[in-house]
């Protein structure tokens, strides 16, 4: 394939993973904690304000990988910094996994994208970044 058909793959996979913290931020802003299972309605001021808090930084976090597309060859330390955030949230979620067993599939979900999509795209973006740095 060539570097310029394997950087539209590439644009087109961050686009349906950005679609995540996307879609789920917004959500999550709007409904709050209501949106997990076995949360009271309503629930706790604290845990509510945190929680849409964090869904904000989520939602804005999708947008920034989103702005990695045009150009993501040249977006190598915006998208590092972007994964990594992501990466060590996976983590996180994998030491409450740890400790308190596994979530629901939303989270489990979360989780494999956390883990296992990000630092594979990570990976592709480095690729891609090498490619159009050695043209």
């Amino acid at each position: 394939m060539t570097r310029d058909g394997e950087k539209r793959v590439l644009q087109t996979a961050i686009a349906f993973a950005c679609l995540v913290p996307i879609l789920m931020g917004a959500a999550s802003v709007i409904a709050g904690p209501a949106i997990l299972s076995g949360v009271d309605n309503p629930p706790a001021r604290d845990l509510d304000s945190h929680f849409r808090y964090l869904s904000g930084i989520f939602l804005v976090m999708g947008l920034a990988f989103a702005s990695c597309i045009p150009g993501v060859e040249r977006k190598t330390a915006l998208f590092r910094l972007l994964g990594a955030m992501v990466v060590a949230g996976g983590l996180a979620r994998a030491l409450s996994a740890a400790q308190y067993g596994w979530p629901g599939a939303g989270h489990r979900f979360g989780l494999a994208m956390e883990l296992g999509v990000v630092p594979l795209l990570m990976l592709w973006q480095a690729r891609i970044a090498r490619r159009f740095r050695g043209a």
